[in-house]
């Protein structure tokens, strides 16, 4: 009840003080407020100087803490002409510098080829030290087998079949040569029909010239057998499959 009754106070007060131009409502806006609201302003000076009214004292004045300065670093920019004086300051200019999130990749030769062997030698050492944990190992020193572990050498069950056995290497150029002749014998079998006759005409031609000319028909006869002997063929460079 008593706050609804300050509250309509307070906004009749402001009604009344709008009405005449004004911001702030006064003392006349208040009492004409009470006046409309039915109460007889005369009986206040004798209610206030009552004497068994209670003294409200004022509260203590405490000091202002003291708020710190912050770090600065350097001189602050001042306010352009357009910008009022009571707005912030500029930060300080520290905060304007660029500090780039990633390195830029190093592209010296050197540096690049020291960076690759020292990575190189960082993994075979852990490799090692990983095998010298996980599997059996041999030590130099008796008394202390944890200081220089040695991996042990497991001997094959048969040393002889790895002398054996074709290597990875001659295995992959084994299949490129075996590639490169079906890729042969499929181009010989593409090959059109006119080709055969032109063949078959020429071959006349050259029948007809080592009927002239015996000592010919010996020379080609020759080439064929250096050809046909195994040991004696031209090598062959087997042809790489590019990837489809």
């Amino acid at each position: 009840m008593l706050q609804s009754y300050i509250s309509e106070i307070g906004r009749s007060a402001k009604s009344y003080c709008e009405h005449t131009a004004r911001t702030q409502p006064t003392l006349s806006d208040i009492v004409v407020t009470l006046v409309e609201m039915g109460f007889n302003v005369d009986t206040l000076p004798a209610y206030a100087k009552r004497s068994q009214r209670m003294v409200i004292t004022a509260p203590p004045v405490t000091n202002q803490p003291v708020t710190p300065k912050a770090l600065t670093a350097g001189q602050n920019r001042p306010h352009p002409p357009h910008i009022p004086s009571h707005f912030p300051e500029f930060p300080d200019p520290h905060t304007y510098i660029k500090t780039p999130t990633y390195r830029e990749p190093v592209s010296d030769y050197q540096v690049l080829r020291e960076k690759a062997a020292s990575q190189r030698r960082d993994v075979e050492r852990a490799l090692t030290r990983f095998m010298a944990k996980t599997g059996e190992t041999q030590s130099l020193f008796k008394d202390d087998v944890s200081t220089f572990p040695l991996i042990a050498a497991r001997p094959f069950t048969i040393p002889y079949l790895t002398a054996l056995l074709p290597s990875e290497l001659e295995m992959q150029q084994m299949e490129e040569t075996d590639s490169s002749e079906q890729d042969e014998q499929t181009d010989t079998e593409n090959l059109p029909l006119h080709i055969s006759t032109d063949d078959s005409g020429a071959e006349k031609e050259n029948t007809s010239v080592l009927q002239q000319n015996p000592s010919l028909s010996g020379s080609r006869n020759g080439e064929e057998n250096v050809i046909d002997n195994p040991y004696l063929r031209p090598v062959k460079k087997p042809k790489i499959r590019r990837k489809k």
